[in-house]
């Protein structure tokens, strides 16, 4: 099967790849702008670790026997929370995968429902976060805020790369239908 196949226009397999791969890639750009989002605004108390860093430890401390250092903390939660994006960008994109139009609501919701069912239930269900209700609420904001902002950055990122995605499937097959003629 070629490229030109899989990407043929309207086809369940050509709307599904670009949904997944322009979700996906809305999803890393959306993580990277979270990440920048939070050094700014207080998601956390300096002395408090993140889930992903409560996480990694014990895995790191299962396989190696030591916990994560202080200092490679940092890159540490990134390497969990750019996956996650990603993971959590294309399934979005999966989602919308036959949807051309850019929603900006959508996006909102996207990171509002992230945070929800992160911040506000499964972490602290499993222990790896405080519960909503002993965390103040400016901190919480603070934490809806650039969740709301990554779904943002991960529908426009997502519009734009399957509008790009798209084009090319319509240049593809414009030429294929000129060779033909």
């Amino acid at each position: 099967m070629s490229l030109q196949s899989f990407f043929e226009k309207d086809s369940f397999p050509s709307n599904t790849s670009r949904g997944i791969i322009s979700g996906f890639i809305g999803g890393l750009a959306g993580s990277a702008v979270k990440s920048m989002v939070e050094r700014f605004l207080e998601v956390r108390k300096i002395d408090n670790r993140s889930a992903q860093i409560k996480v990694m430890d014990q895995f790191s401390t299962k396989l190696t026997g030591s916990p994560i250092k202080l200092q490679n903390e940092a890159i540490v939660e990134q390497l969990v929370n750019i996956p996650l994006g990603a993971t959590v960008g294309a399934i979005y994109g999966y989602g919308k995968r036959d949807k051309d139009e850019v929603n900006i609501v959508d996006g909102g919701i996207l990171g509002a429902t992230t945070w929800a069912s992160t911040h506000e239930t499964s972490l602290p269900l499993m222990g790896l976060d405080k519960s909503p209700t002993k965390v103040p609420v400016k901190t919480q904001v603070h934490e809806l805020v650039a969740h709301v902002i990554f779904g943002i950055t991960t529908e426009v990122v997502r519009g734009y790369v399957n509008d790009k995605l798209r084009r090319k499937e319509e240049e593809s097959e414009e030429a294929e239908f000129t060779s033909l003629s």
